[in-house]
């Protein structure tokens, strides 16, 4: 380090001191105070350096270990950059947060309408068996169904609980035929639960994986795997022997049953093919209202010419059932008819037509086994082995849905 002296004049009232080389830190130190006394020396006395200031800056100089002062503390350029990084670096970080919880929410909504789903559709096919039992009137039943999904429909829309759509010529005409294939499969449906058990219809309609994969082939252009496929032997045969050994068997029913499984996907095809349609498309509340208030005026004169009037106090009366149980289920039924086919399109609207097949066969092993419990229904050892296959044959279908077929190679 450079060194520097400096030289003091001596006061006559001090004692002779010999003169005292200094280093250039004390004489800056002594300079810069306000108070001499460490040294015993007036400020009168002290020999100023005109190049005392020239050094000091040379001293906060980058070859010298000592810095400038300052003031104003000094942020460093390194401190801004990590603080804009750990700013860049939250801003994903809560973006996949936000994404987790809103894939869970979906996860947690879909769980919901199918238990939804579920547990409306036990209490249709209780109730409306009852029903079909005391009143053998399949068609004058679904019109009923029809008339209070109506009912409820134009009160939402009276009362702005949702939006009344406006409907042109084109949407109305793409609509009937799913109105048409819907009223079919609610007719075909209750028909069959009017000649045969509960178990056994729901042991027929295992079969939709087999009509949706078909359907979804000729008018999605969904193209089956070999998979999927040979998921396909097992739910047919499981049907087809739970069939023969069934106690309440009669050809109405089932044939009753399998075309209800046609129509029935028909609609869940053709529904999914309208919604597709982003510039006519109607969301899945609005699309089923309108269907079932178009699916009541395709089944009333068709009830009225085949049935005519069969849901009179009088004659009910007359064929010995209580009416005011009659009313009571009938309405019952009517409301859970509505709300699971409601729910029913709401899941259609999110997943694929083949994963609203498995979810409604899957639906089917919950009604199955609460009819057999609730109806106390006789169930052969091969006739429940049957339907057993059949059931894990869908559970087959649902996993093996899953695998892609590989790309073709070049």
């Amino acid at each position: 380090m450079m060194q520097s002296s400096a030289v003091f004049s001596l006061s006559p009232s001090l004692p002779l001191l010999k003169p005292r080389r200094l280093s250039l830190r004390q004489s800056v130190t002594a300079s810069s105070s306000s108070n001499f006394h460490d040294l015993n020396v007036s400020p009168l006395n002290v020999v100023s350096i005109p190049s005392l200031s020239h050094r000091s800056w040379r001293l906060a100089s980058s070859d010298s270990p000592l810095r400038a002062w300052s003031g104003v503390p000094s942020i460093s350029p390194s401190l801004h950059m990590n603080r804009f990084k750990t700013a860049a670096t939250a801003v994903p970080e809560s973006a996949d947060e936000g994404e987790q919880s809103g894939k869970l929410t979906k996860i947690l909504e879909l769980g919901l309408l199918f238990a939804f789903w579920y547990l409306f559709n036990i209490y249709f096919n209780i109730y409306n068996k009852q029903v079909l039992k005391a009143l053998h009137a399949p068609m004058t039943v679904t019109l009923v169904q029809f008339a209070v999904g109506s009912v409820l429909i134009t009160f939402m829309w009276a009362l702005n609980l949702y939006k009344r759509p406006k409907i042109s010529g084109a949407q109305l005409a793409a609509i009937l035929p799913l109105a048409v294939v819907h009223t079919l499969g609610n007719l075909f449906t209750n028909m069959s639960l009017g000649k045969v058990s509960v178990s056994f219809t729901h042991t027929i309609k295992a079969m939709e994986p087999f009509f949706s994969v078909v359907l979804s082939a000729m008018f999605l252009g969904e193209v089956p795997t070999p998979w999927v496929i040979g998921s396909i032997i097992p739910i047919v045969g499981g049907v087809a022997l739970a069939s023969v050994t069934e106690v309440s068997f009669n050809w109405a029913g089932f044939l009753s049953a399998m075309a209800s499984n046609l129509t029935n996907q028909s609609r869940n095809v053709l529904s999914k093919k309208v919604m597709v349609k982003k510039d006519d498309s109607l969301d899945n509340i609005t699309l089923f209202s309108i269907i079932t208030l178009m699916s009541l005026f395709l089944m009333a004169p068709v009830t009225f010419f085949s049935e005519g009037i069969k849901f009179t106090p009088s004659y009910i009366q007359s064929a010995g059932v209580n009416v005011q149980q009659i009313y009571t289920k009938s309405l019952i039924a009517a409301l859970c008819f509505h709300a699971y086919q409601q729910v029913s399109y709401m899941i259609l609207a999110r997943v694929s037509p083949v994963t609203h097949s498995v979810g409604n066969c899957v639906k089917r092993v919950v009604v199955i086994v609460s009819s057999v419990i609730f109806f106390k229904t006789p169930v052969s050892p091969v006739n429940a082995f049957g339907t057993g296959i059949a059931l894990a044959g869908v559970f087959l279908y649902s996993r093996v849905k899953r695998i892609k077929p590989k790309p073709k190679t070049a």
